[in-house]
This record gives C-alpha cells, sequence and structure tokens, in this order.
C-alpha cells in the first residue's frame, strides 16, 4: 500500500493503492514553478474515495467496490525519499526525483508537522528556505515580523504580547497557578484559569486529592500504564463506574489517539445508550452497541467491564453480560497495542472528541469515574498521578 502525492508535468498528482489497484488523480490546473507564489494543497481519501485540492479547486475520484484501508508500515518522507527502492513503481508518473522547491505547513491528519532540524527522524539537503530570521509564522496570530541585526522582532496585533505575540493580554497578568492554563475572555477583558490536576480554585492554587473525578465537559485525565511492555495484548480488559445524566459523551478511550493506524478501545454513550468501538490493526473500527434500551443516564452508578480475549469481545454492564461478538473469526489480528495510553472523559485540550475519534464519540464525558482497574490489577489505577485538566473532585453527592 502507498499514498503519493507528486508533480508531473507542473501538474499535481495524488496516487494511492490500498492493496487491489493504483488510483490516479491530477489537478485540472498546473501549479505555478516561477517560485514567486504559494500554493495550498489537500489531498488525502477516505476510504477508497481520494480528494485532490489545489488552492481551491477540487478533484475527487469516486470509490469503487475494493480494498479501503491504507496499510503501511514505513516512515513518511517530505520531499524525497532515503532510497529510490522504497518508492513503488506505480506511484509515480516516471522516474522518481526530488522535490525541489519550498514546504511548510504540513498536516498530516489534522496534526502539524514540525519541519525543523530537530523533530523529523533524519533528512538531508535541506535549508531553509524563507532566508531570513524571520521564516514562516514566527510571529504566532498575524503577528508581523521584522528582521533585526541580532535576529528578529515582533510586531503584535493590540490583542496579544510577547516576544512572538504568543500571549493574550488579558493573560499577561495573570493570577493562575504555575501548572494552570490561563484562558483570555476577550468579551469581558478578563481571563479563567483551567486547574491542572490535583488543584482547585479561582486561582487553581489550592491542593486536592481525590479518588472520585468529576468531568464537566472540558475535561481530560491521560493515563500512562507503567506495566504496558509486560502486558499481554491478547487478553486485555478494562472496569470502571460511571455516572452521569448526560446522553452523549466517551468515557473512556485506551490507545494513542494519534491517528487511524493506532489500535483502541472506546467506551462511551450515544444517544443514550452504551457503545464500544475496538481496533486490533485492520484500521476499520468495530462498534458494538447495547441494542436494549439500558438506563445509563440516570445519575444512577453502572459499573462496565469490557474483556478482549484474541478477537472476542465481552461487555458487562452492572455484571450482566451485554456484548459477547468475535469481531473477526479470521483471527488476523488478535492484539490491543494500544500504547500504554488511556484518555479519561475527552482529550488534551483544543483536541474535539468528535474530530479526535472520527465521528465515533460527539462530545467529552460529563459525569463522575471511579475505581478504575486494567487488566487483572490487585489495584486501581491512581488517577491523581495521571496528567489532566479541568478534574474536579466528585466526593460531593456520594
Amino acid at each position: 500500500d502507498f499514498l503519493c502525492i507528486s508533480l508531473v508535468n507542473g501538474f499535481v498528482q495524488l496516487r494511492y493503492n490500498l492493496g487491489d489497484k493504483t488510483v490516479i488523480l491530477q489537478t485540472f490546473q498546473k501549479a505555478h514553478t516561477n517560485g514567486n507564489r504559494w500554493h495550498s494543497l489537500q489531498a488525502g481519501r477516505v476510504g477508497n474515495e481520494g480528494y485532490l485540492d489545489l488552492d481551491g479547486i477540487n478533484v475527487t475520484q469516486k470509490a469503487t467496490p475494493g480494498m479501503n484501508v491504507l496499510d503501511t508500515h514505513m516512515d513518511f518522507f517530505v520531499g524525497g525519499v532515503s532510497s529510490l527502492n522504497l518508492v513503488n513503481p506505480t506511484a509515480v508518473e516516471n522516474e522518481p526525483t526530488g522535490f525541489t522547491g519550498c514546504i511548510r505547513e504540513v498536516v498530516i491528519n489534522n496534526k502539524e508537522l514540525k519541519l525543523t532540524v530537530s523533530d523529523p527522524k533524519g533528512g538531508a539537503n535541506v535549508g531553509d528556505c524563507d532566508g531570513t530570521a524571520c521564516g514562516y509564522t514566527v510571529c504566532k496570530n498575524n503577528g508581523t515580523c521584522h528582521v533585526e541585526n541580532t535576529g528578529f522582532s515582533c510586531s503584535c496585533p493590540r490583542e496579544w504580547t510577547g516576544s512572538t505575540c504568543e500571549q493574550s493580554i488579558h493573560c499577561s497578568q495573570n493570577r493562575c497557578g504555575s501548572q494552570a492554563l490561563c484562558i483570555a475572555q476577550p468579551t469581558s477583558f478578563s481571563y479563567t484559569c483551567v486547574c491542572a490536576l490535583g488543584w482547585s480554585g479561582k486561582y487553581c492554587d489550592s491542593k486536592v486529592k481525590f479518588f472520585i473525578a468529576e468531568f464537566v465537559g472540558s475535561s481530560y485525565i491521560k493515563y500512562t500504564d507503567p506495566y504496558y511492555g509486560k502486558r499481554d495484548l491478547h487478553y486485555s480488559r478494562i472496569s470502571l463506574n460511571f455516572t452521569t445524566h448526560e446522553t452523549e459523551g466517551l468515557i473512556v478511550w485506551m490507545g494513542k489517539a494519534e491517528d487511524e493506524d493506532n489500535d483502541f478501545l472506546a467506551i462511551g454513550l450515544v444517544n443514550g445508550t452504551l457503545k464500544v468501538v475496538i481496533n486490533l490493526g485492520e484500521k476499520i473500527s468495530v462498534p458494538l452497541i447495547h441494542s436494549k434500551y439500558s438506563s445509563c443516564c440516570d445519575e444512577e452508578w453502572h459499573f462496565i467491564t469490557v474483556v478482549q480475549t484474541q478477537t472476542c469481545i465481552k461487555v458487562y454492564l452492572d455484571e450482566d453480560l451485554i456484548i459477547f461478538e468475535d469481531i473477526d473469526p479470521h483471527r488476523k489480528y488478535t492484539a490491543l497495542n494500544y500504547g500504554g495510553i488511556c484518555y479519561f472523559g475527552g482529550f488534551e485540550l483544543g483536541r474535539e472528541v468528535n474530530a479526535v475519534t472520527t465521528g465515533l464519540f460527539q462530545k467529552e464525558f460529563i459525569g463522575k469515574i471511579k475505581d478504575v482497574v486494567l487488566f487483572q490489577d490487585s489495584k486501581k489505577i491512581p488517577l491523581m498521578k495521571a496528567e489532566g485538566y479541568n478534574v474536579y473532585n466528585g466526593h460531593h453527592g456520594n
């Protein structure tokens, strides 16, 4: 399998092969090659239907029956490859050659790649395309960059300040605690503090401990499993208690939550019904929805357990077996390689649940979670020792 974007006689081509045939899309207009103009390019695929957009003019390849998963297990290359032997003969029009020109702002699955000296795994013969200390987006938030003898300086719009216009003026003298985030409120010429896990108060200056985590819709906990390297991932298990009055929300996501190549196990609510989704490596998510109406949104505590034994999935709700299904009788992928990462309630601030889960779940969780146990561990995981924001003490009312 492969996906390749290249220039052919001045036209932009997208080629991809999902295992059965090579699909080719080409722009209607040529990209100017005199070096005086930047072009905006968007390309990709949804299933086996491809799209290619150059400066707002779109080309779409209608889907036909066949493979719909891009299965690649190699590095991602920009501008060229380390060896021409890595290029599939059908990925380009003629003999493969490296790109000559400038590339910036590369975004893959909503995540921007940092094209710097230190971030990529490797590279060769790449220079600074701008040629000055200003470069690309050195000044944030529409600031204007000026080249100075000692480097650069930024002229900031009136709402922003800092050496690179990175800070809102409303947060320039904030009283938020050292681990808190300052969120500007321009309409009220003020700000609010978002507390890191274990802190509370208007300015996040009060230390707290709790065993019941309360999520308010813009909250998340990210837990890293210290025993991940010793787990037998063919036999995974997670259990927890939750309570909510909402009918939508992501309760837990076991997985890296970075791109479609990563395995995951997800639990949440959709239309008031419990939904469990498993991806063991096919990059095709298998949703398991409890067919009977269950009052999971009644503000009562409910106990859920999900057990994965290779491709067999069991889901228990309040100790009743509600789902028992073999998601792949052919046993092609049998391990949950979730990377040792567990998200609870949502994802990092600024990452929408709907976008990260590609529509599997619509909203962050609003409610409470406690007593989380992974695999057959004898102890509950210490949520207080994880990373997180905007999570409160849920002991009240219990």
